[in-house]
């Protein structure tokens, strides 16, 4: 297979650009050599114009291999020069902030989760406190434990009554 070469930097190729636009034809000298062996008409036929070797040359770097899709081209990040992803880069910030905020909303709800889990701890101290604290009230309140006390202290000039209470009716 022939190696294709283009040689922009000919004087000939330059003028014609120059002058008649980027519609002009690349032809390159033809060597001594090739007369002889009569490939000049052969190279004719395979050398591409100027024009369509620059655009050959401008659509390289342009050309979406999505069928050749590996991990090789993924891992090497020549999946990032395709076409396909250069358009679709606003969705793919979207889908990127998309989860973003998903995981914060799910940090934010985990912390609160936690708060959640605390609280109700100190919930249940509370009424353990509490409980326990409403039983030695119940216990010091009781008559036989206020009167032993009222015994123990002689100097009280209160005692427990000796006859049961009545009910005073007042008319209206």
């Amino acid at each position: 297979m022939k190696e294709k070469k283009y040689d922009i930097n000919d004087a000939d190729t330059q003028d014609m650009a120059g002058v008649n636009g980027a519609d002009a034809d690349y032809e390159q000298l033809p060597t001594d050599s090739e007369d002889e062996l009569g490939t000049d008409e052969k190279r004719e036929e395979n050398q591409p114009t100027l024009k369509e070797a620059i655009e050959e040359h401008a659509r390289e770097d342009e050309r979406t291999d999505s069928s050749k899709v590996t991990l090789r081209t993924i891992l090497g990040g020549d999946i990032l020069n395709a076409k396909f992803l250069r358009e679709q880069l606003w969705l793919i910030l979207l889908i990127v902030v998309f989860v973003i905020v998903y995981v914060a909303f799910r940090y934010n709800s985990q912390k609160s989760l936690l708060e959640i889990n605390r609280l109700n701890k100190e919930l249940v101290e509370a009424r353990y406190r509490t409980l326990s604290l409403s039983s030695v009230l119940t216990e010091r309140c009781r008559e036989s434990r206020v009167q032993a006390l009222l015994k123990e202290t002689n100097d009280s000039t209160l005692h427990a009554a000796d006859q049961p209470p009545y009910i005073v009716n007042i008319p209206e």
